[in-house]
C-alpha cells in the first residue's frame, strides 16, 4: 500500500506528533508499505522532494515557538503528489498542510484518514495573549467548529485515548473513530542501552552527582503544559537536607519565564534547563533521571509518559482520564493535585527503600508492553485496510436541496444518479455537504432516516385531515411503513413534541364534540378508550361536563327518538326506549330519570288502536297457515310478545270473528 502522511511537523522537529508520526512510519515500512511524507518547511517560496519527502512552502510562528504555518493550498505540488501514486492519505494536522490533504483527496479521489493528535482548544492562548474572555470563546468555538469540518470531510478517524474520542464526538464528528494508542519503539528507551559510565558522564555534564535524585521533564515549555505548577511544588521540599534537583528538559516560549520562576523561588541552583535536546539523544536523559513528571492536562495521549515508563521512571503526575492505564498509584507512580501534594509524594518516595524502588521500576516497563511500535503499526494497517474497502463502494454527493422542513441529497453513484431525502437535522449531524464522498454505512444510515422522513410526511397528511391519538398514529406507522420500532416512538414522540398528536386536547375536544352528539359517559368512555386515551386523561376530560348535562342531552336524545318507535305497545315502546338509551352510554340512574320525566299519555291514549294494528299485522302473518282457534292463539301471543295488556288484547279480539272452517 502507498500511504500519503500530510503533517505540518516532522523531522527535524522534537515533539510528540512527529515521535508518533516517525514511529508510525517506521512501523509500516516495516510491514512492507510506502510511506511518503508531504509536510511544510520555513521558507515562504521553496519547495523540494527527496527520499519521499515533499518539504512545501511555509511561515515560521515566532510566537508559537517555531511552529510551521502552511496554506491549504499548493498548486504546484498535486503534480508530484500525483505521481506518488497514492492508495491512501492520512491526515496528522487539522490545518495548514491538514485541510491541504482534503483537497488532495478530493482531486484525487483517494480516501482520507486523520489522527487528531492535540487538543486545539487548550492552546488558543498563543492568539489572545490578553486572555480576553470574549476572544477566547470565540476561539474555542472556531476551533470546533474546524475541527468537525475537517473530521466530517474524512472517511474514518484515528484517537490515540478514550478521552479524545469524546472530545470528537462532543464536537459533532460522526465519522467512524478508533481508539488507537500511538505506539513506541519500546527498545529505544531500554535503560541497558545506557551504561553506568555514559550515566555518569550525563549526570556530571549538568553538575549532578551520582546519589543526587533526578525528577526529569521532557517536554515543551509552554504554558499549557503547567511547568509552572511542577517548579512551585518542587521548591515545597526541604532541599539542602534531600538532595534532590529537577531536571527539564526542551525548548519553548516559557524557557525564560520559568528559568526566572526559579531565582524567584530561590531553588535556582536545583533546576536545570538543558535547552532543546535532539530527539536521539533524549532516551538518555530518561536513563539518567530516577523519576519523571508532568503537570499538563492537555495530553491526547501523553507520549513522554509511555517513554518514561518504558526507561523505567516512576511518574508523577496530574490525574487525567489519559493516564487510568499508566499511572497506578504507589505502584508505578503517583497523583497530585496541589503543589503540596507534589512535593509529599516526592518525600514518601524518597522514603522508599531501595528494593521498593527496583520493584517499582520493573512494574513501570511492564506498564507500557502493550504499546509496542509493531502492534500499533499493525492496528493502523487494518483501518487503512478497512477505510480503502469502503471506500471502493463509497458514492458522489454532488448536491443538497432544500424543500421546506427536508434535504434532498443527490447522488451519483457507477450504477448512475439516485437521491435520498433526510431531514436537516440530519444534514446537520451527519456533516452532510456538497462534493464530497459518502461511503456504504452513511448511505445505509441515510436510507432509514429517509425511511423515517417519509413516514414523517404520510403522518403529518394524515393528521391534516382529521385529528388523531397517540395510539391510532402508533398503529398506522406499524401497519404502513417498515419502521423499526424505536423509529415508530421516536417519530409518535416528534408528533407529540410539535403537537401534532395531543392526547389531553383530543380528549376534551370529543368529549365536547360527543356531548353534542347526545351520546351518554359510558359510550364516550369506550370510545376514547378505543382510541387509545388513557384512563386518567379521560376522567379528566369528563370533569367539564356535570350530571345535570348529561340528564339534558338524555332527556333530547329521548324525545329525539319516540317518535320512531311505531305501532308499540306502551311497555315494548319503554323497553326500547331504555334499551336505546342504554346502548347510547347513558348510566341507569339517569335513563330512570328521564324515563320518569317523559310523557307518555298520548301513548297510553293510542294503546288500544297500536294494539288493533298489531293484531292485524299478526293474522296477515299467520292466516297463511292457520285458521280459527289456532290463528286466534298466534295472534294473541304475538300481541302479548309485543307487550299490549290482556285487556286490551281481548277489546281487540271481540271485534275479530274467528272460524273453523279450513280444520
Amino acid at each position: 500500500m502507498r500511504i500519503g502522511m500530510f503533517t505540518d511537523t516532522y523531522s527535524p522537529d522534537i515533539n510528540g506528533v512527529v515521535s508518533s508520526i516517525v514511529t508510525l512510519q517506521n512501523a509500516l515500512e516495516a510491514l512492507g508499505h510506502e510511506v511518503f511524507i508531504i509536510t511544510n518547511q520555513p521558507h515562504v517560496f521553496k519547495q523540494n522532494y527527496e527520499d519521499k519527502v515533499l518539504r512545501l512552502p511555509g511561515i515560521e510562528l515566532k510566537s508559537m515557538y517555531g511552529y510551521t504555518m502552511s496554506s491549504p493550498v499548493h498548486i504546484r505540488a498535486m503534480k508530484e503528489i500525483a505521481e506518488m501514486k497514492l492508495d491512501i492519505i492520512h491526515g496528522h494536522t487539522e490545518f495548514g498542510i491538514g485541510l491541504f490533504a482534503r483537497i488532495v483527496a478530493r482531486r484525487l479521489d483517494l480516501p482520507l484518514v486523520s489522527t487528531y493528535h492535540t487538543t486545539y482548544e487548550d492552546y488558543t492562548h498563543y492568539i489572545n495573549p490578553l486572555h480576553i474572555k470574549t476572544v477566547e470563546k470565540f476561539a474555542r468555538i472556531s476551533v470546533s467548529k474546524l475541527s468537525k469540518l475537517y473530521g466530517s470531510s474524512c472517511q474514518a478517524m484515528i484517537a490515540p485515548s478514550e478521552k479524545t474520542k469524546e472530545m470528537l464526538l462532543g464536537y459533532g464528528i460522526n465519522r467512524e473513530i478508533y481508539v488507537i494508542p500511538t505506539g513506541l519503539n519500546l527498545s529505544r528507551f531500554d535503560k541497558k542501552r545506557s551504561t553506568p559510565t555514559n550515566i555518569h558522564d550525563l549526570r556530571a555534564k549538568y553538575g549532578i552527582t551520582d546519589k543526587t535524585f533526578v525528577i526529569l521533564y521532557v517536554g515543551r515549555l509552554a504554558k499549557e503544559k503547567s511547568i509552572d505548577f511542577v517548579i512551585e511544588g518542587f521548591a515545597k521540599l526541604d532541599l539542602n537536607k534531600n538532595d534532590v534537583k529537577l531536571m527539564i528538559v526542551g525548548g519553548g516560549p516559557d524557557e525564560v519565564a520559568l528559568a526566572e520562576l526559579t531565582k524567584t523561588l530561590h531553588i535556582q541552583d536545583k533546576v536545570v534547563f538543558t535547552g532543546k535536546i535532539p530527539s536521539l539523544n533524549v532516551p538518555a536523559y530518561y536513563h539518567a533521571s530516577d523519576a519523571f513528571v508532568s503537570a499538563s492536562l492537555t495530553e491526547t495521549q501523553g507520549m513522554t509518559f509511555i517513554e518514561a515508563l518504558a526507561a523505567e521512571c516512576p511518574l508523577f503526575a496530574r490525574p487525567d482520564d489519559v493516564l487510568t492505564e499508566l499511572v497506578i498509584e504507589d505502584k508505578t507512580g503517583y497523583y497530585f493535585k496541589t503543589t503540596k501534594e507534589f512535593a509529599d509524594k516526592i518525600m514518601h518516595h524518597l522514603s522508599k527503600s531501595k528494593a521498593e524502588i527496583d520493584a517499582m521500576r520493573v512494574a513501570a516497563k511492564t506498564q507500557v508492553r502493550v504499546y509496542d511500535d509493531r502492534e500499533f503499526g499493525k492496528s493502523v494497517e487494518k483501518v487503512y485496510q478497512s477505510t480503502v474497502q469502503s471506500y471502493k463502494h463509497s458514492v458522489f454527493l454532488k448536491n443538497i436541496k432544500l424543500k421546506d422542513d427536508v434535504a434532498e441529497c443527490l447522488f451519483e453513484s457507477a450504477e448512475g444518479p439516485f437521491k435520498i431525502t433526510v431531514s436537516l437535522e440530519t444534514v446537520t449531524q451527519k456533516g452532510l455537504k456538497r462534493l464530497i464522498m459518502v461511503d456504504q454505512k452513511m448511505i445505509d444510515e441515510l436510507m432509514e432516516d429517509e425511511k423515517f422522513v417519509l413516514a414523517y410526511q404520510s403522518c403529518i397528511k394524515k393528521l391534516a385531515m382529521k385529528d388523531r391519538t397517540r395510539k391510532e398514529m402508533y398503529d398506522f406507522l406499524t401497519q404502513k411503513t417498515d419502521l423499526k420500532i424505536k423509529q415508530i416512538n421516536d417519530l409518535v414522540e416528534l408528533l407529540e413534541e410539535k403537537n401534532y398528536i395531543n392526547d389531553t386536547n383530543y380528549a376534551n375536544s370529543a368529549v365536547s364534540n360527543l356531548a353534542s352528539l347526545l351520546q351518554g359517559k359510558q359510550r364516550i368512555i369506550r370510545t376514547l378508550r378505543q382510541k387509545g386515551i388513557p384512563q386518567d386523561l379521560i376522567d379528566g376530560a369528563l370533569q367539564q361536563d356535570d350530571e345535570d348535562s348529561e340528564i339534558k342531552n338524555a332527556l333530547r336524545y329521548a324525545e329525539k327518538i319516540m317518535p320512531t318507535i311505531k305501532d308499540q305497545s306502551l311497555k315494548m315502546k319503554q323497553q326500547k326506549l331504555n334499551l336505546k338509551l342504554m346502548s347510547q352510554g347513558y348510566e341507569y340512574s339517569i335513563i330512570d330519570i328521564v324515563m320518569k320525566s317523559l310523557n307518555f299519555s298520548e301513548d297510553e291514549r293510542n294503546q288500544l288502536t297500536n294494539c288493533t294494528k298489531a293484531a292485524a299485522k299478526a293474522v296477515k302473518k299467520y292466516s297463511s297457515k292457520y285458521q280459527g282457534s289456532a290463528l286466534k292463539n298466534h295472534v294473541f301471543d304475538y300481541l302479548a310478545q309485543k307487550g299490549f295488556e290482556v285487556d286490551d288484547i281481548n277489546a281487540v279480539f271481540s271485534d275479530m270473528v274467528w272460524t273453523d272452517e279450513q280444520n
